[in-house]
Formats: structure tokens, sequence, C-alpha cells
């Protein structure tokens, strides 16, 4: 065997112990994960290397990699630059290339335990989202975090069930009339490109913020309902709200704003963390075994 031919299996085997690290593993450059990922995500894109759900978990943790590289400090331009240096090492690989052969057995041997796992939690700075893919025959949520408003528990997320494409906040308040209306607030990328990361509040000024009124509302299931609560109501937002969830920094805050007919507004902060994550990992599909 020649020195290039052991050159590039060695360079194989980093590429797959990086594409195979556990989140939160520290490794010598925060943005070397992101960077492998997405390499091998282009890759799979033009040589359809994997089948769907491999390709899904693999998005998953291209996700999560990138945001454990901007909680490690790497800046998010930087980010792009790598992201766009992997899709053009991608475009120049043969899809019959020896290396890239060795990365996609490694991968798939990886990764065939993400396209198992039931469920999983994407820790952020302050809160965590929780994915579930289990088939139920009753309501539950698929993603989700839980905040507080005073005494009044809310959780937003997918929940399971015929409208599971909007995104739902389900409320429980404690000692105040029902609100008439509720919206969704964040930073607008097109006001304000930088992540809003610090100040005298967890959002941007209401200049550089945009709003998404919730379309329906109605009674919540006893099932999507905080434990001890007895009755709530779940509000949902139309579906391009995920697309802007998105575009935030995994650190940046956003709102739930509850509005009342005496013209108060009850605010619940969530963070916006491996938001994307979870819904690669929902994109996985529901697993077998429905519960009761």
């Amino acid at each position: 065997m020649t020195i290039g031919r052991h050159t590039r299996t060695a360079k194989a085997a980093v590429i797959a112990l990086l594409l195979t690290a556990a989140p939160g593993t520290a490794l010598a450059e925060a943005s070397g994960p992101y960077y492998e990922r997405s390499f091998v995500l282009a890759a799979d894109e033009r040589c359809g290397l994997f089948h769907q759900d491999v390709g899904a978990a693999l998005a998953a943790a291209t996700r999560q990699a990138y945001s454990a590289a901007l909680r490690a400090g790497t800046a998010e331009a930087e980010l792009r630059t790598v992201a766009a240096r992997a899709r053009a090492r991608a475009a120049t690989v043969s899809c019959t290339d020896s290396e890239l052969v060795t990365v996609k057995q490694r991968v798939e041997q990886a990764f065939s335990g993400w396209v198992r796992m039931p469920s999983m939690t994407f820790p952020g700075v302050r809160a965590d989202w929780t994915a579930n893919r289990i088939v139920s025959v009753r309501p539950s949520w698929r993603l989700m975090q839980g905040s507080m408003t005073g005494a009044s528990p809310v959780t937003i997320g997918y929940t399971a069930g015929e409208i599971s494409d909007l995104l739902t906040a389900v409320v429980s308040f404690h000692g105040r009339p029902r609100p008439y209306a509720a919206r969704i607030v964040m930073r607008d990328p097109a006001r304000s490109p930088r992540a809003w990361l610090g100040g005298a509040s967890d959002l941007p000024p209401e200049s550089v913020r945009r709003g998404y009124w919730a379309v329906t509302y109605g009674a919540a299931e006893a099932e999507l309902l905080t434990d001890g609560k007895r009755t709530g109501e779940a509000w949902r937002f139309p579906a391009e709200v995920a697309a802007a969830l998105e575009q935030l920094d995994p650190r940046e805050s956003f709102a739930v704003e509850f509005h009342f007919r005496d013209n108060s507004v009850a605010s619940v902060t969530f963070e916006a963390g491996d938001f994307a994550a979870g819904r690669a990992f929902m994109a996985m599909g529901p697993l077998g075994g429905r519960q009761s």
C-alpha cells in the first residue's frame, strides 16, 4: 500500500471520528465537526450516499455541531465560511472516491444507533428541547420546551395529531382571565442581522422584532398539560414560524406573548437552542410500538 493510500485512509478515519463524536465532546477545533458533517451532507445530496433515515440523523447531528461551535465562541460568519468550504470540497470529490466510500460505511455504522433512538434531549444554555419519536394513539408532545410566565406553566413545540405541522403553545393560566390572542416574537434578521445575545432584555428592541399571531385556539388535550394541571389552552401558530426560528442563533431567545382585554400582556421567554436539530431528529420518522 502506498504512502498516499495510508494518508487517505487516515484522513477518512479522522472524518469518521469527528462525525461520530457525541454532543458535548471536547475537540481541539470547535468548527471541525461542523465542517466534516457539512461536507458529508453535501456529498450525500450529490451522490445519494445514505438512506433517508441515516441522512436525517446526520442532518440533526450537523445542526448540533453548528450550535456547539457557536456556544464555543466561533463566529457565525466563520461558520458560514466553513459550510461554504465543505460544500465546495464535496462538489469536487468523486462519488466513487475510496475515502468517501470509507466515510460512508463508518457514518452508516455510527448513525444506525441514532435511527433507532426513540427520544433525545437537545441541551441549551438555559433550556432544553426534548424530542420524542414514539407513535402514540393519544395526544403527545413530539418536540417541546417548557417555561413559565409568573406562576403559569407554558409549553411550546410540536404535537402528534392532525395539525402537528403547526407550532403549538399550551398554557395553564393561574388566577387571571383567559387571553384573547397570542403572538410569537423574535429578532428579525432583515432588520438586525447580528444575533441579540445580551443587553437589558432577552429580546431585542421592538423596532427590530417580527411577530406571528396564532391562527387557531382551543382547549388543550389533558395529555399536553403540565403535570398537576387540569385545564389549559392550546394556541397554534403558522407553519412559517419554524423557518424563522431556525434563522436565530441557538443562544438567542424568543417569546410567546398572551394578550388580554385589559391591554395587559403576559410574556414567556424560550431559548432557540437546538430547535433545528430537534426538527431534523423528528424528520427521521416515527418509531413503532404504539402507546395507549
